[in-house]
């Protein structure tokens, strides 16, 4: 790094840093006029470094949490509609990266796992989803049923530890890719199973026992011939940290599936028995972790009013239902997907805002009417490859979706946060989807990253000193975190 980045990376540091010592010594007594005063002038101090930043204003910063102690490095939980953390508010704001068990397999690719995890740390970015999976394929997981190459797996969770960056770990997929639950069916057919559809994966005993077997350390294998003993995910002990997965606060939440879908069942009746017994069962293997579903959103027949917020028909018929599905036991908190170039049309237009929006704040206020939980965005992004496209769109969507989010946060909402599809590091071009944001050629974009994780530390913080929790009291902050357009 050179001096002119390091001196530009000081300056960040020392300014949020300052404005963070400040205002965690306030107590409420503190605000009185001149207390504004003060609080009034730093906050700009801090604007006129941050709100407005130069397209060639970003830097990365190495291990910016190397300071934080491990008795600060603890377990997220969920309190009513609220992540906290300690007892205070913790707003997610994060990324996708499915890829990096794959990358951690091989020596000559692990370098880039630690480059993506420094440059999230860098713009403040606080939970990484990625898989706990890769079933039976080139680096896999699980080669086949209960036998496992875990080492890479082990090395995601403590190099994201490193950075202080929490994890979700997505247990399987609905989707052929890495697996899924086509490769559950593939190998249920090669025990002599009777099956006819990739969705038998839902109700087969045989298959759910395999996908109980991925969750949970069985001792027996589960065919006679595999005579070793397995440790499979939640019960390992990470080799190069010495904890066992479902003790580490590194871990976020369990996330039961990616996209669960059953078009076989458009009832819903199918996948809601499987999240049922599914959630139930990775709580009883790990009850201290959050459990999430991994749902796209899609509203179904138990809420018929909230279909017209679907994007289209089709959602109806696959099968999942957002509010049905949330309500059941041992499920923390719900997801949903923001695919508005996917679901609704190719084409680049404003309507793809307006949707993000209207999806967004439908999803909200269903966690708080009727699931009592936090919501998470746990997927948006939208794709180079889409006609009309250009970043200046991206940074656009992006804004949107972080003023949602805080629209909610400063109410007390059930915006819980958000994840963006997804961030490479340097190099990895050949592994775009079309979705990648890599931070070093996006300045603006790593900007608009920034100012939304500066501003959601700053609301944590202000809830930690405003008063007791729940309050509701308006303070200067409040200016800082919803005053400029680009959010």
């Amino acid at each position: 790094m050179d001096g002119r980045k390091r001196k530009m990376t000081t300056q960040n540091i020392v300014l949020v840093t300052i404005f963070m010592i400040f205002i965690s010594h306030c107590s409420s007594t503190f605000f009185d006029a001149s207390g504004f005063e003060q609080l009034e002038t730093v906050v700009e101090n801090v604007e006129d470094h941050l709100a407005y930043p130069s397209t060639n204003d970003w830097y990365p910063v190495e291990e910016l949490s190397d300071g934080m102690e491990d008795d600060e490095w603890q377990l997220v939980q969920k309190k009513g509609n609220q992540f906290v953390l300690n007892d205070q508010p913790f707003y997610v704001n994060g990324f996708n990266t499915y890829w990096l068990m794959v990358f951690s397999a091989d020596q000559s690719t692990r370098g880039k796992v630690t480059d993506l995890f420094k440059q999230a740390a860098s713009v403040g970015l606080t939970v990484c989803r990625t898989w706990a999976f890769n079933d039976g394929q080139w680096r896999a997981l699980q080669k086949s049923p209960s036998v496992y190459d875990e080492e890479a797996l082990d090395f995601v969770i403590s190099e994201a530890r490193k950075y202080k960056i929490r994890l979700i770990l997505s247990l399987t997929n609905n989707w052929d890719a890495y697996g899924g639950k086509a490769q559950y069916v593939k190998w249920g057919k090669a025990a002599g199973l009777n099956l006819t559809s990739d969705d038998d994966f839902f109700t087969h005993p045989t298959l759910k026992s395999y996908y109980k077997a991925h969750v949970k350390a069985s001792r027996k294998a589960l065919f006679t011939s595999l005579d070793h003993l397995t440790i499979t995910v939640l019960n390992r002990v990470n080799t190069l940290t010495n904890i066992t997965y479902k003790d580490d606060p590194t871990v976020f939440a369990w996330e039961l599936m990616n996209e669960p879908r059953c078009t076989s069942d458009p009832s819903g009746n199918k996948l809601q028995d499987w999240i049922q017994e599914m959630a139930v069962y990775v709580k009883s293997v790990d009850p201290k972790h959050l459990v999430e579903i991994g749902l796209e959103g899609f509203y179904g027949p138990s809420a018929p009013a909230r279909v017209q917020f679907n994007p289209n028909t089709y959602a109806q018929q696959v099968g999942t239902d957002f509010i049905r599905n949330h309500q059941v036991l041992g499920v923390d908190f719900a997801s949903a997907h923001i695919y508005a170039d996917s679901w609704i049309s190719q084409s680049i237009s404003d309507v793809h805002l307006q949707f993000t929006k209207s999806w967004m704040e439908a999803h909200i206020e269903d966690a708080e009417k009727y699931l009592g939980m936090p919501v998470v965005f746990s997927e948006f992004g939208i794709s180079s490859n889409d006609p009309g496209y250009n970043s200046s769109f991206r940074d656009t969507l992006l804004s949107t979706v972080y003023k949602t989010i805080l629209n909610s946060t400063r109410k007390g909402g059930s915006g819980g946060g958000s994840l963006l599809w997804q961030l490479f590091p340097d190099g990895t071009d050949y592994m775009d989807d079309g979705y990648a944001i890599v931070l070093s050629k996006s300045p603006s974009t790593a900007n608009i990253i920034t100012l939304h994780s500066t501003r959601l530390a700053l609301f944590n913080s202000r809830c930690s000193w405003k008063c007791r929790w729940g309050c509701k009291k308006k303070h200067p902050i409040e200016g800082f975190l919803l005053r400029y357009d680009e959010l």
